[in-house]
């Protein structure tokens, strides 16, 4: 609280607004899902900052050259206040003594869930742009998607796959990846096996009844196993990590990826 009270000083008898850009606001982001967002609508300079987890490849939707671009914070109120920033955009998972901390200073935070469905996704990407005051831009990456989405689709026959993420586990069917999936031609081998969110997926299993399709988005040992080679029938693809959770311009490279499967898996 130290840090905090020398930054309150530090602003102490200055009541000129927050810099603004142009007549935007200027934007601190501390949601990888909402960074990958903002980083295609905002304009030059208006996003201050994004979250740590974007310059994680482990957590990143992000391409590592694009999270470059921007500055990051840690997302503690000391870091966030000292870039001024007329909003922030946060997970709905944002503490409420951070938020509480962040209203108590006087900064506007706007919290996002994660998009379960295209459309929910889509709805976010307005959102966020009209809060930028960017509208246009919104509906440009809107455009991109749709297009993205319906080149991607398939009306031939579906596919099993199994998607089989960190952890071993497989998604459930309301996420944003299991949209994508079914939309780009695939069924759920784990939705017609009874698996729900975050269910374990064995190596035995996959070896006793594998999908059609196997995606691997995770690194553990089973999942890398060389006995994998020797399953008759089952096609095994990378799929990476970057793709599983966010929506927004993360669609578009996903919808592509699945697609490219897809067409090698008939």
């Amino acid at each position: 609280m130290a840090a905090l009270g020398l930054l309150l000083a530090s602003c102490a008898g200055n009541d000129a607004q927050a810099p603004q850009v142009g007549d935007k606001p200027t934007i601190v982001s501390l949601n990888p899902c909402t960074d990958a967002i903002l980083a295609e609508v905002a304009a030059p300079g208006q996003l201050l900052a994004i979250s740590h987890y974007s310059k994680d490849l482990r957590s990143s939707s992000m391409a590592a050259q694009d999270a470059a671009r921007f500055a990051s914070t840690g997302g503690t109120v000391e870091e966030v206040l000292a870039l001024e920033p007329d909003i922030v955009v946060a997970s709905t998972f944002l503490s409420p003594a951070t938020m509480a901390a962040m209203a108590d200073l006087g900064l506007e935070v706007r919290t996002f869930g994660a998009a379960s469905t295209v459309e929910d996704s889509i709805a976010q990407v307005r959102e966020l742009a009209a809060l930028a005051g960017r509208e246009d831009a919104g509906e440009r990456l809107v455009a991109q998607i749709e297009q993205a989405l319906e080149d991607s689709a398939s009306a031939g026959e579906s596919v099993e796959v199994a998607l089989w993420q960190p952890g071993g586990i497989v998604p459930g069917e309301a996420s944003l990846v299991s949209d994508l999936m079914r939309r780009t031609g695939f069924n759920s081998y784990a939705a017609t096996r009874g698996m729900a969110q975050a269910d374990y997926l064995s190596l035995e299993q996959v070896m006793a009844d594998p999908p059609q399709v196997l995606l691997v988005a995770g690194t553990e040992v089973g999942q890398t196993h060389p006995v994998l080679d020797s399953v008759p029938d089952m096609r095994r693809e990378i799929f990476d990590t970057r793709l599983l959770y966010c929506g927004g311009p993360t669609i578009i490279e996903a919808a592509r990826r699945l697609a490219e499967i897809r067409e090698g898996s008939v």
